[in-house]
């Protein structure tokens, strides 16, 4: 059977940025439909699986941000049901648990005073002889802690989540993800940290030294399925279980014809004059009609899949963190989350505990195609061996895997990227990309909300005043939000970009956020 719809905008993927969109356009009373794939959840990464009424978030999802025009929509979509949690990390490293962000009194007695030495000591060699303009992870890192901390506290690590070489990584990542921190930094922190001394926090404050964030009470999926009804109150559509088949550009008459399929084998047509894609680039550019000259470019961009194994056990965990860094290579898991520490509602029953076991891995490779039984022993076996739960005490599990959680940032990402987008900003005007996936960067949900929070604006104005690919790579753009883009413009820091057929998007930069 086939269902034809028609909308003035229409919205690929219900995540943070495609429901930022579609609910601040139809406050507007603009006509706005989102189609989205998962059949229950919305929210993309940022939801919450409910697994016999306990919640689990797919990573956990801090909410922080620098912009007060994200934190006041935040508040406008769900005003009652924030609160404050205190950020508690752990690093698992060689047996031995050091508070995240490090405490400088601890980390020198763990680590023993030669060991603590040589990581001064080389951190001093890095600050003389420094690599000049790093191109990769391990440069960057090696620049900023020292090739000694670069090998304890972020190789092992970082080579679990990416599953490649910190060689091929690209500095970019590493810039946008410890952005305002280095040796110096976290040793003043650990400082007055060890010595309890209560610091100030503005707006300078690195992300990665805050110690409270706020959290929706029954997790981020309260967020997402606030903005589709409220989204929904003023008109708009939010369709579930639709799967993008493909998107037609009529140049001509200046409409998009986007077919999608549910799992009934059902096909929906919705005819739209902006579309706006938070889907991932590689699956976007394959369902373009005419074909862009850059599809081939898109195919190259790679992306790291993600599953998280719940662990239900019936005693409670006896730990506060919200999460701990596994940093031994001895087991293949990479995070452990503490959803009671979170939000105690996530936990319906007291006297157990529902930890997310978090590997990361390849669609198609030995962990992705294991069974989930299989997946169920191998967590059971690495959470006793890490020393936070006995397996014993667990009761139940259940295993989410999901495709394309973080795009790779390889040595060719940048060049890929911009050929796609210099390609689609030329021939396909009233295509907008946001989000994570939408633009091949890794950024947190506040950051894939601004880039959604600017394409309305655009839309908005008839034209692309705002040019969203600077969210993440100016930090007075990316920080202030809005108003910070206002400023800029009125400075002229940022010239307005009013995209013409003919026009060439600018050269990216490396992100820093």
């Amino acid at each position: 059977m086939r269902v034809q719809t028609d909308t003035e905008v229409l919205i690929i993927g219900g995540g943070p940025a495609g429901l930022t969109a579609g609910y601040l356009l139809a406050k507007k009373g603009r006509a706005v439909t989102v189609i989205e794939r998962d059949p229950i959840y919305l929210g993309g990464i940022s939801r919450t699986v409910n697994y016999k009424d306990f919640l689990f978030d797919i990573g956990g999802h801090r909410f922080f941000s620098k912009s007060r025009e994200v934190v006041d929509l935040w508040r406008e979509i769900l005003p009652d049901d924030f609160i404050e949690r205190p950020r508690l990390s752990r690093i698992f490293y060689n047996g031995k648990f050091f508070a995240y962000p490090l405490k400088a009194f601890e980390a020198l007695f763990k680590l023993g005073l030669l060991n603590s030495a040589a990581c001064v000591l080389s951190y001093a060699y890095a600050r003389v002889a420094p690599v000049k303009q790093p191109k990769t992870f391990h440069q960057w890192v090696r620049n900023q802690f020292g090739e000694r901390l670069f090998s304890i506290f972020f190789k092992t690590y970082t080579e679990k989540v990416w599953g490649m070489s910190c060689d091929e990584i690209s500095a970019d990542w590493a810039a946008q993800r410890i952005k305002g921190l280095d040796l110096a930094i976290a040793v003043r922190d650990g400082l007055t940290r060890s010595l309890g001394i209560k610091r100030k926090t503005d707006g300078s404050t690195a992300k990665t030294l805050l110690e409270t964030f706020q959290y929706p009470r029954r997790g981020p999926g309260m967020m997402w399925d606030a903005a589709a009804a409220k989204m929904q109150g003023f008109g708009g559509k939010v369709l579930m279980d639709r799967t993008m088949q493909g998107a037609a550009w009529d140049a001509r008459n200046k409409v998009w014809t986007v077919t999608s399929t549910d799992a009934a084998g059902g096909e929906h047509v919705v005819t739209a004059r902006h579309v706006i894609s938070s889907a991932p680039i590689v699956e976007l550019t394959s369902a373009l009609s005419p074909a862009p000259s850059s599809r081939p470019s898109a195919k190259q961009l790679r992306y790291r899949d993600f599953l998280t194994v719940a662990l239900i056990a019936k005693s409670p965990a006896e730990f506060p963190d919200n999460w701990i860094y596994i940093h031994d290579p001895s087991v293949k898991v990479g995070r452990v989350q503490n959803f009671a520490s979170w939000s105690p509602e996530m936990v319906p029953q007291d006297g157990y505990a529902c930890l997310g076991m978090e590997y990361f891995c390849f669609e198609g490779d030995g962990l992705w195609a294991s069974k989930d039984e299989d997946l169920i022993e191998l967590a059971k076996r690495e959470i006793g061996h890490i020393g936070l739960v006995r397996p014993e005490d667990v009761v139940d599990a259940c295993v989410v895997r999901q495709q394309k959680a973080y795009p790779v940032y390889d040595d060719a990402y940048q060049a890929n990227v911009e050929a796609v987008r210099v390609d689609l900003e030329r021939n396909f005007p009233t295509l907008h990309l946001v989000g994570r996936n939408g633009m091949h960067k890794y950024n947190n949900q506040d950051h894939a909300m601004m880039t959604a929070m600017l394409t309305v604006e655009n839309i908005l104005a008839g034209e692309r005043i705002y040019d969203v690919w600077q969210v993440n790579e100016d930090a007075e753009y990316g920080e202030a939000g809005l108003s910070g883009a206002e400023e800029a413009l009125k400075s002229e820091r940022l010239v307005p970009r009013r995209v013409k057929s003919e026009s060439h998007a600018p050269a990216m930069t490396s992100a820093a956020v």
